[in-house]
């Protein structure tokens, strides 16, 4: 089996459609907060670098969408603690390792 450098590479290195895309709407979520903090301490609120309203602004309904999908994205995530669907979510099945243990 290859060996990861993150514990989370390792973690979700085989997960289902729906965790996969779970995580990817938590990271999307995260990094646009991250990004509106920024351009808040920087330009001190006078721009908006809201990503997903600059990306989804002419369709605001999608727009609403993409943000409900993040936040049920994240208490999915949250009430699984890491887990794929019920599963370990770690697919190396090695005795060493501490994630299939």
């Amino acid at each position: 089996m290859p060996k990861y450098s993150s514990p989370f590479l390792m973690m979700h290195k085989k997960l289902c459609s729906v965790c996969t895309l779970a995580v990817v709407l938590v990271l999307v979520g995260a990094l646009n907060w991250g990004i509106i903090g920024l351009g808040m301490l920087i330009n001190s609120g006078s721009m908006d670098w809201n990503v997903v309203s600059k990306l989804l602004g002419a369709w605001p309904t999608v727009e609403a969408v993409v943000y409900v999908l993040v936040g049920v994205a994240a208490l999915y995530k949250m009430f699984l603690l890491g887990k794929c669907c019920g599963d370990k979510g770690c697919k190396c099945s090695e005795a060493s390792c501490q994630h299939c243990k």
